[in-house]
C-alpha cells in the first residue's frame, strides 16, 4: 500500500497482483537475455519500486536501488553510480523518464549505454521462465550514502539477503499478520530489506509513504501506524525527534498507537534523550515506551548487525562519563560481533572500547568494481584468530552481557591535544543549551588553524520554527559555554546557519565531513545574513 502526505491510503496491490506485474516484467527482461546484467531502479516514491525489484529478482537481473537524479547533477550520485556498475538497463516510469531521466540518457557519456524500460507502458510479455539462483547470486547492489564522487556499491548475495532476513523475523517476532509502515526511500537499506523486503519475506503488509510526506507532517506516519493498526514501524533517530517536536505544537485530537510492538531506531546515533522524549510525548496516545528497539546495522551486512533481544523490557541504558548512552541490542543467532583495537587489530575486553567489527552469513563479499575499498574493510583478520570479519569504522564496546553500545565513527573523532572527545556529545550540547538550535542539525569537527593546531568549529542550525532569532547576538556565546561546561573545551568558531544548510545523507544523517569542506571553503552563510556575507575560514596551515 502506498499513503498520501495525509495518512490516507491513495494505491494498493494485493500479494496476488503484484506477483503478476513482478512476472511480467521478468518475462520482458528475460526476453532481452538481462539474466546476470545490472537495471539501475529510479521511481518516484509508490508501489513501481517493488514491482522492479521482484522483476529483476525473479529473472536474475542484478538490481541497482537509487535515488531520483536530481536536476543538478552536480549534488548526486547518480553519474558516479552508472559509471561504477555499468547498469544495462534503467528500469523507471512514463512520467519519470520524461521528467528527469530524458536529459541525463540523452547528454550523459555514462547514462548513452542504458536502455531505458517504463515498466507502466502496457507491454506483457510471455510466461517467466523458471529461474532458481544459487545461494552466491547477487541479489542487488547497495550503494552507500556516501562519497557523492566515489560511491561505493555493496554486493548483496541471496545468501546475504536470507541470512539477515531471517535474523529480523526472529529478532522483530515478525510474522504473516505483521503491519508495516515505512517511509524511509526504498533505495536505502532501512527502507528495502529492512522494511519491505522483511514485510514480503513474512508475508506481511508493508504502507510505503513518500519521505517528503513524513517531513512536512510526520504525524500522518503516525496516523498510518494508528489507522491500519500497524506493528513495525521505524526510522533514524532524527525521525523520533521530529515527531515529539512537530506534535508540541499540533497535537492531534485521535490517535491509537497501541498496536505499535517495535520502534526500531537505527542508521545513525540513538540518543537517551530523543527515546525519553518520544515516549513521554506520545504515552497519552497509547505508545509503550518497551516498543523502542534500538538497533545497529549498515549495507555492508545487508542491513542490520544487532537489535534488542528483549522485546518485553525497555532499552537498555549505561552512564559512561556524563553522557547516557543507549544499547542497541546484541548481535543475534548465527553471528558474532567483536571489539577490536583498530591499529594492532586485536580483541578488547568487554568494557573496553574500539572498532566494532562484525561476522556472519549476512555480511556481504565486498564492494562492486572497488578492490581497494573491499581490501581495506571486508575479510579482516583479528590478531591469532581466523578472518572473514568487517571492520565497520564504527566505535563501541560490548558489556558483560554481550550488549553493543555505539559510541561514535572512527574517523569522526575529535583528537585535541591527546584527548578523544565524541562529535555527537559535542553537537548535544550545543543544540539542548538554546531553545533556537534545532535539535539533530548540526556538525562538530576539527579545522587547520595556522600550521600545526587543530581547532574546534561546531556548524549549528536553527529551527525552523524559531529561526527569528537567528540574529540574536547570544546564541555563539550560549554553544561556546556549553561546550566548555560540559567537556572542558574551548571551540574556536561556532557557526550558527539557516536551515536546510548542514548536510545529510539521504538518510538523514549529518555528513560532519561535508560540513568541514564546505566551512573550510567558505562557502556557508550565517543565519539571518543569507543574503549577505559568507562565512570567513580559519587561515588554512601551508
Amino acid at each position: 500500500m502506498f499513503a498520501t502526505r495525509d495518512g490516507e491510503i491513495a494505491e494498493s496491490l494485493s500479494f496476488a497482483a503484484l506477483a503478476a506485474r513482478a512476472i511480467s516484467l521478468a518475462a520482458r527482461l528475460q526476453a532481452l537475455g538481462a539474466r546476470g546484467e545490472r537495471a539501475a531502479l529510479i521511481f518516484s516514491p509508490g508501489l513501481d519500486f517493488m514491482v522492479a525489484m521482484l522483476g529483476c529478482m525473479l529473472s536474475g537481473v542484478i538490481a541497482v536501488p537509487m535515488a531520483l537524479p536530481r536536476r543538478d547533477a552536480s549534488r548526486d550520485q547518480a553519474d558516479a553510480i552508472i559509471a561504477n556498475c555499468a547498469p544495462r538497463f534503467v528500469l523507471t516510469t512514463k512520467k519519470d523518464a520524461t521528467a528527469l531521466l530524458a536529459p541525463r540518457l540523452a547528454s550523459r557519456p555514462q547514462w548513452q549505454a542504458c536502455r531505458s524500460i517504463e515498466i507502466d507502458d502496457g507491454q506483457d510479455e510471455g510466461p517467466v521462465a523458471d529461474f532458481a539462483p544459487s545461494p552466491g547470486d547477487i541479489a542487488f547492489l547497495q550503494y552507500t550514502s556516501g562519497s557523492t564522487s566515489s560511491p561505493k556499491g555493496v554486493i548483496v548475495s541471496q545468501t546475504n539477503l536470507l541470512a539477515n532476513l531471517s535474523m529480523m523475523r526472529k529478532s522483530f517476532g515478525t510474522s504473516s499478520d505483521s503491519r508495516f509502515a515505512c517511509w524511509v526511500p526504498l533505495f536505502h537499506d532501512m527502507g528495502l530489506p529492512l522494511n519491505a523486503l522483511h514485510a514480503l519475506s513474512a508475508g506481511a503488509a508493508c504502507i510505503l509513504m513518500a519521505p517528503l510526506s513524513f517531513m512536512q507532517r510526520p504525524l500522518a506516519w503516525l496516523k498510518v501506524i494508528a489507522d491500519q493498526r500497524v506493528d513495525i514501524a521505524g526510522c533514524p533517530n532524527f525521525g523520533y525527534d521530529h515527531c515529539a517536536d512537530y506534535v508540541q505544537t499540533r497535537p492531534p485530537e485521535s490517535l491509537d498507537l497501541s498496536s505499535w510492538r517495535v520502534a526500531f531506531n537505527g542508521a545513525e546515533p540513538i540518543r537517551s534523550a530523543t527515546l525519553d522524549r518520544f515516549a513521554a510525548a506520545f504515552a497519552p496516545y497509547g505508545f509503550d515506551r518497551r516498543a523502542l528497539f534500538p538497533c545497529y546495522g549498515m549495507a555492508e551486512a545487508t542491513v542490520i548487525i544487532s537489535g534488542k533481544t528483549d522485546r518485553s523490557g525497555p532499552a537498555v541504558q549505561c552512564r559512561r562519563g556524563d553522557s547516557t548512552l543507549v544499547s542497541s541490542g546484541s548481535a543475534f543467532d548465527g553471528e558474532e560481533v567483536a571489539i577490536v583495537e583498530p591499529a594492532t587489530c586485536t580483541r578488547l575486553a568487554a568494557g573496553a572500547e574500539g572498532e566494532i567489527w562484525a561476522r556472519g552469513p549476512h555480511i556481504a563479499s565486498g564492494y562492486w568494481a572497488n578492490a581497494e575499498a573491499t581490501a581495506a574493510i571486508f575479510d579482516a583478520r583479528i590478531a591469532g584468530e581466523d578472518g572473514g570479519w568487517l571492520r565497520t569504522g564504527d566505535l563501541g564496546f560490548l558489556d558483560a552481557a554481550g550488549e553493543l553500545f555505539v559510541t561514535g565513527r572512527l574517523k569522526d573523532l575529535i583528537i585535541v591535544r591527546g584527548q578523544n572527545y565524541y562529535p555527537q556529545d559535542i553537537e548535544l550540547s550545543v543544540q539542548e543549551c538554546h531553545r533556537a538550535f534545532h535539535h539533530q542539525l548540526g556538525a562538530a569537527f576539527t579545522a587547520p588553524v595556522g600550521r600545526t593546531e587543530q581547532a574546534v568549529v561546531v556548524v549549528q542550525e536553527v529551527a525552523r520554527r524559531l529561526r527569528h532569532l537567528a540574529s540574536d547576538n547570544h546564541l555563539e556565546t550560549a554553544a561556546r559555554e556549553a561546550v566548555a561546561n560540559d567537556h572542558g573545551l574551548a571551540v574556536h568558531k561556532v557557526v550558527v546557519v539557516p536551515p536546510g544548510t548542514v548536510p545529510r545523507r539521504t538518510s538523514g544523517k549529518v555528513q560532519r565531513s561535508k560540513a568541514r569542506v564546505l566551512w573550510l571553503a567558505g562557502a556557508l552563510t550565517p543565519a539571518g545574513e543569507e543574503t549577505g556575507r559568507r562565512i570567513e575560514t580559519a587561515p588554512m596551515s601551508r
